[in-house]
């Protein structure tokens, strides 16, 4: 049975263990690990996730090995947002797309983020998270 990769649980176990005041600023480092797109791929070549308040665009890649690699496009000034992505571009890194689909949809909650950060923005990673499984899946088979 596949689990969450390895990394992403070790985010989320230090996100929930962090006392309640650092959450945010811990949150807001993952904004600056978010990767540039790829050479010759733009804002076409990605689903837009309405439910984010800022323009957001994701998309993920099935390798023929099973691994995934995700890209994402969102822009600086909408930091917690790009966290969210920097969290799944760090936590999914190398991850099968068996893992992928094992992560927990409350991934969020779960690092303790909806003390932290307002019901909408965690509705908004969630949806992010969401897309980005039923990409994976389609892909998959």
């Amino acid at each position: 049975m596949p689990e969450m990769p390895t990394k992403l649980a070790e985010i989320v176990e230090e996100f929930a263990d962090a006392p309640r005041d650092v959450v945010l600023e811990m949150l807001l480092e993952y904004a600056d690990v978010v990767p540039p797109l790829p050479a010759g791929m733009d804002r076409d070549d990605l689903e837009q996730v309405p439910e984010c308040q800022t323009a957001f665009f994701l998309r993920a890649e099935v390798a023929p090995d099973g691994t995934v690699t995700t890209v994402f496009d969102c822009p600086p000034e909408a930091p917690t947002t790009r966290a969210f992505a920097g969290i799944l571009a760090e936590g999914l890194a190398g991850a099968s797309a068996a893992q992928v689909l094992d992560v927990p949809d409350d991934l969020y909650q779960r690092m303790g983020l909806a003390q932290a950060i307002s019901p909408l923005r965690v509705r908004g990673g969630t949806a992010i998270l969401a897309r980005l499984k039923r990409q994976v899946r389609e892909q998959a088979g």
